[in-house]
């Protein structure tokens, strides 16, 4: 669901405020926001693209605190904003013991009505509702092109010192045309002519905006040589595709990157769709065991999912070596199948919206 929607929800089913703060209107209304907002004291606050006001979170401290001795403990504000809350607190006032938090990702396998024509339309168009329910492909490739351009022109200078919108857009296309790779810091700003510090600068801000993924290493208490950098991710599939210029399934099935953007779609899925509070790594070895995916669910239990795109998935000889060495409680290969069964001892193949499902009832 996306956030307006959120918005409209809400606003549908309890007494509430909506102020969009792309709005010079509603902006202007929060000139005092104090004397402002203590007008609707009794009622749900919605503000929206709160990036825009960064400031407002002073403001929103000493209200939250002064209804609290009201009795007004919870549900006073909902915050809505295209950027992690880490990097909105930098510019703002600590909300620290008085908000909780709801990562809202595009939609995910589980939130669209399923078909195989669905789930390839998921993949290509990704996760924006405005892209996925687009009439067409020309038109939901035409809605991210326009996504990614107001976000290098408009959305991403509000964030940090002037960063050259030409200059971040090769690096997302670059992270894109490595989808799943290893971050090489140093090969990426020689590509870029600039330093490795600038590269790791403009990837923090990616992350931060909940453009990119950074999924970090698992690190076992074992005698074994140990990856130790991240692969990168560019999270949502269908800005992969616009970013790499793939406007259509028979386009996409025959570009190079058509294996690690499946591999892309089907993490962003599972991590949306397990409990609160699993950590999600990857596993490798300098000796080439590996496993794509590895979920540490709240309980300890860790669950090892290998990720095929094809409809007969086969385990290399790497992912048998890193289940001796780490012993999970469950092995997976999440494919492009629809059904489920045993692909070797203690390891099942099933499909992503069984395994989505499957997380998500945990």
């Amino acid at each position: 669901m996306g956030k307006t929607t959120l918005s409209h929800a809400i606003a549908e089913t309890m007494p509430s405020l909506y102020l969009d703060l792309e709005s010079s209107e509603d902006r202007n209304k929060l000139t005092e926001p104090a004397l402002f907002l203590n007008l609707y004291e009794d009622r749900l606050v919605i503000l929206d693209e709160i990036h825009r006001v960064p400031e407002l979170f002073q403001s929103l401290r000493g209200l939250i605190d002064q209804g609290r001795r009201k009795g007004h403990r919870t549900g006073r504000f909902l915050i809505l904003g295209s950027a992690s809350m880490d990097l909105l607190r930098q510019s703002g006032e600590s909300l620290a013991g008085r908000i909780a938090y709801i990562d809202m990702g595009p939609l995910d396998i589980r939130e669209v009505e399923y078909s195989q024509q669905a789930l390839n339309d998921l993949w290509l168009h990704g996760g924006f509702p405005d892209s996925y329910l687009a009439e067409d492909d020309r038109h939901s490739l035409a809605w991210r092109k326009d996504f990614i351009r107001t976000y290098l022109e408009r959305e991403i200078p509000q964030f940090g010192p002037r960063i050259p919108a030409q200059t971040l857009e090769r690096l997302w296309t670059m992270l894109a045309h490595n989808q799943g790779s290893l971050l090489n810091a140093s090969k990426l700003a020689a590509a870029l002519s600039i330093n490795g510090q600038t590269v790791a600068r403009y990837i923090d801000l990616l992350v931060d905006l909940l453009l990119v993924r950074r999924l970090q290493p698992f690190h076992a208490n074992i005698q074994k040589r140990l990856v130790k950098s991240p692969k990168t991710y560019v999270r949502d599939s269908g800005l992969v595709h616009a970013l790499l210029g793939i406007p259509h399934h028979n386009a996409l099935a025959g570009h190079p990157v058509v294996g690690m953007s499946w591999e892309g779609f089907v993490i962003e899925n599972l991590i949306a769709s397990a409990p609160q509070g699993t950590k999600s790594n990857f596993y490798r070895t300098a000796a080439g065991a590996e496993i794509d995916l590895l979920l540490e669910l709240p309980d300890g239990a860790l669950w090892a999912i290998e990720i095929k795109r094809g409809l007969a998935p086969k385990l290399e000889r790497g992912f048998h070596h890193a289940r001796v060495d780490l012993e999970p409680a469950r092995c997976f290969v999440v494919y492009a199948g629809q059904e489920r069964y045993p692909i070797a001892e203690n390891v099942e193949a099933i499909s992503l919206l069984g395994m989505a499902q499957m997380l998500d009832t945990l």
